[in-house]
């Protein structure tokens, strides 16, 4: 019965994505979820929600799921495909959401016959993709009990089916967006000495920063700064009057990142001042790093039953961002992936194929159970 109502919700879900701080339907749906649970929550932002059952103690625990699609053509030939031209769940978003509708229906049925001690929320976040939703609702929402742990679950289809993933420390990279603005002076070529040219300058930013990783940053630190998009001038006889770069920043420690950005900031003033460019480097701020904390690493250890699923600690953090990071700045987190390939479903988060089994939601379900349990025991 289980496995029917992840799956219905799921394919649902599936079938109507929608991006970020769009999730009106999505929500629609959760709340119709929830209203026949006879489960409250609260609406702080236009879509998503934040729903809760209330224990008898001063204690609470948290749980989010991600609710947003992405700009993504689906290519996938099954019957649930997105009926949205242009937009998929292509991160498993909707399994994400289906997992924590599930666990509200094992928790609400438990508590009708014997009330729970510990409050329980259920964060059903919008826009995890774009616009960091995570920080928008926890900038608009008071929780009435502070929750003493956040906990996470994210599909990941580079792991079979089944086996659970995660580490204590950094878990996800920070993912921050740059862009290069450079406005030079254009001429003919036959005067080419009284242009400013935009090229050459662009030509000094791209190689100045390849040099910030080898000269300014620890050796022993994973940090990647990406050179996305980039072009310079107007016509194959004239001296270049603009150009432009962007790109993204990884790292997984702030002081990193803030040597990052102090470096390109000097380039760009190095490089306008040698060729008589005005150049400008902007910032969008995008998401921390995902550190797990200790104590929350270590309670879902110690309450994940590993006779029921097998357990694999992340070597090395992924170089992806994730906004469940605004999390762990406001409560002790913990973020956790599920590995759901199996021989049918192969390709990747963000691809147009994506896909899963269903029944690999039920490993999600349980480990969720199985540290609300544990919480529920040492209150």
């Amino acid at each position: 019965m289980e496995l029917e109502y992840v799956t219905n919700i799921r394919r649902t879900l599936h079938e109507n994505p929608e991006i970020g701080l769009k999730e009106h339907k999505t929500t629609a749906l959760i709340k119709y979820e929830l209203d026949k649970l006879g489960v409250q929550y609260d609406s702080p932002l236009n879509t998503g929600c934040i729903a809760y059952i209330e224990g008898r103690s001063q204690s609470a625990i948290a749980f989010r799921a991600d609710i947003d699609a992405l700009p993504i053509q689906e290519e996938n030939d099954v019957p649930y495909r997105s009926k949205i031209s242009g937009l998929m769940h292509a991160c498993g978003h909707d399994g994400h959401t289906s997992m924590l509708l599930a666990l509200i229906k094992r928790i609400k049925q438990a508590h009708e016959i014997t009330p729970i001690r510990s409050t329980v929320y259920f964060i059903f976040q919008p826009s995890e993709e774009s616009n960091a939703g995570a920080n928008i609702l926890l900038s608009s929402y008071e929780f009435r009990i502070k929750p003493e742990y956040i906990f996470g679950l994210h599909l990941q289809p580079e792991e079979e089916e089944g086996i659970l993933l995660s580490k204590p420390g950094p878990i996800t990279a920070s993912a921050t967006e740059y862009r290069y603005f450079i406005e030079g002076t254009t001429s003919h070529v036959a005067n080419k000495h009284e242009g400013a040219s935009a090229a050459e300058a662009l030509t000094i930013v791209l190689n100045q920063l390849t040099h910030i990783q080898h000269y300014h940053l620890p050796g022993l630190d994973a940090n990647i700064i990406h050179i996305g998009k980039l072009y310079a001038g107007e016509a194959i006889n004239t001296v270049p009057s603009n150009g432009y770069l962007e790109g993204t920043i990884r790292t997984f420690k702030i002081d990193n990142l803030e040597t990052i950005k102090l470096k390109m900031q000097q380039i760009a003033k190095y490089a306008s001042q040698l060729t008589d460019n005005k150049i400008t480097v902007q910032f969008s701020e995008g998401y921390p790093p995902t550190v797990n904390h200790e104590d929350a690493y270590s309670f879902m250890i110690n309450a994940i039953n590993k006779n029921i699923i097998q357990y694999n600690e992340i070597k090395v953090p992924y170089l992806f961002g994730e906004d469940f990071s605004f999390y762990g700045n406001f409560a002790p987190s913990c973020f956790l992936f599920l590995g759901c390939k199996n021989k049918q479903h192969i390709t990747g988060l963000h691809t147009s194929t994506f896909d899963f089994d269903e029944k690999a939601l039920l490993y999600g379900i349980d480990v969720m159970h199985q540290i609300f349990k544990r919480f529920e025991v040492e209150q």
